[in-house]
């Protein structure tokens, strides 16, 4: 007997399109075979607890339906269990879900996950909280801080939210230890994210060369004097190639400790957590299962 448990975020647009959803999920997933259930998230702390009611009841499944936010609430519960995590996108920017070539489209995405492998991921944890997609630590987060004050969702509050953000932030030193014991300053980051995957979210790939199973994370940094240079290739964000751009600094890495003198935004997945003046960024190998569209090489991806 499957056990397969659906959470939604009604936040993320689930609250109107519940009941037709449902009812496309049991269309594929639902059979004399199938236990299925489904369960409202009222916020992350309840999200949390019913992933890990969920790994304890021995649910196989659980499908989360919201935006990286969701994933990342679940997903943390479900790191280093057994249970797989399908996604079926809802959010703002759905970098989980366009990395890992789940389609947009509902309809599209209930039916490719039912056909889904199970695949074991990286996960990436700063100060020990898991990340799946990025984390970041300088302008890049303050974005968020700025999008989370918007009533509204979608690309164009995203680049109002980036450009208060961009206003708002003050750049300091970043210094960083890498695990082969190499120390770098990075005097003035504007951009400084650590990606497990390719995605920032809506189509922007801040690191084309990501991989969910290379037991690496990768790290992207855009210093002050090197903005004017690189905004007229912000393009690049979109057509995979922004590694390519000599003033974006970027390298592979298992581990790193950064240390700064002021404490400000830290981005995981979207969400803020407390701001902090030392952080630890590492990689723990393959330890998500989650549901991958057949045909999604896992070499790539």
């Amino acid at each position: 007997m499957r056990r397969i448990r659906v959470i939604l975020n009604p936040r993320a647009g689930a609250r109107t399109l519940s009941l037709s959803l449902l009812h496309l999920i049991e269309q594929e997933w639902g059979g004399e075979h199938v236990d299925f259930t489904y369960q409202i998230s009222r916020d992350a702390a309840d999200g949390r607890e019913k992933a890990l009611r969920a790994v304890d009841t021995g649910v196989d499944t659980l499908i989360a339906v919201g935006g990286d936010g969701m994933v990342n609430t679940l997903g943390s519960a479900l790191v280093g269990t057994p249970v797989a995590l399908g996604v079926i996108p809802a959010g703002s920017g759905n970098g989980f879900a366009r990395h890992f070539g789940i389609p947009l489209q509902w309809r599209r995405a209930i039916a490719a996950l039912a056909r889904a492998d199970r695949c074991e991921i990286d996960v990436g944890a700063v100060n020990g909280r898991p990340f799946f997609v990025t984390c970041s630590l300088a302008w890049d987060a303050e974005i968020v801080k700025w999008f989370e004050r918007s009533p509204v969702r979608g690309v164009f509050p995203y680049v109002m939210s980036a450009a208060y953000g961009f206003l708002e932030y003050t750049p300091q030193p970043f210094d960083v230890e890498f695990e082969n014991g190499e120390h770098v300053r990075y005097v003035d980051p504007i951009v400084f994210t650590a990606a497990n995957l390719t995605q920032f979210g809506g189509g922007a790939r801040i690191a084309p060369s990501a991989s969910a199973h290379d037991g690496r994370l990768e790290l992207v940094v855009v210093l002050r004097k090197d903005v004017v240079a690189v905004l007229p290739k912000l393009g690049r964000l979109f057509d995979g190639t922004l590694d390519r751009v000599p003033e974006v600094r970027t390298r592979s890495f298992q581990w790193l400790r950064v240390v700064r003198t002021r404490a400000s935004p830290i981005q995981v997945d979207g969400e803020l957590l407390d701001p902090a003046c030392e952080i630890e960024i590492k990689v723990l190998k393959q330890r998500l299962t989650v549901l991958v569209p057949r045909g999604i090489s896992a070499v790539r991806r």
